[in-house]
């Protein structure tokens, strides 16, 4: 099984940014443990703070994994062109937010991709990942 994480905007300074919200860890601690607790799965990960290259990379997976990890952050609420490539592809994606959106700024209350998620998971921290895999490796056990 190969599933793939993608990260939006300012993902990138976890453990750097705002660590009252977002914690004090790394992703690159996050996805090693990942993958050290998950090693007989594949999983890739990519991050952009772009949101052209997120569209691409959601596109490019449809036809390489079982399912995507995606936390757009703040595109999540502004992106139609996201959503659509979520609406577009036939893998199961399932949606993270490490902050509990609906506890924050009204502009977060709404996400564009949810619609097109096959789940959501928002507000459980870091551990929102570990989660998605979990459930993204049932789903595709299930299937088969």
């Amino acid at each position: 099984m190969h599933f793939a994480i993608v990260n939006g905007p300012n993902l990138n300074l976890l453990g750097e940014r705002e660590p009252d919200i977002y914690g004090s860890r790394t992703f690159s601690d996050v996805l090693d443990e990942l993958k050290s607790s998950f090693a007989d799965v594949e999983i890739s990960y990519f991050q952009s703070n772009v949101e052209g290259e997120l569209v691409n990379i959601i596109q490019d997976l449809r036809k390489k994994c079982d399912g995507i990890i995606l936390n757009a952050a703040a595109y999540s609420h502004t992106s139609i062109a996201i959503a659509d490539a979520v609406a577009a592809v036939e893998i199961p994606v399932v949606g993270v937010h490490i902050s509990n959106i609906y506890r924050r700024e009204e502009e977060r209350h709404t996400d564009l991709l949810a619609k097109y998620c096959t789940g959501y998971l928002f507000g459980l921290g870091i551990k929102g990942y570990e989660l998605a895999l979990r459930f993204l490796i049932d789903l595709n056990q299930e299937d088969r």
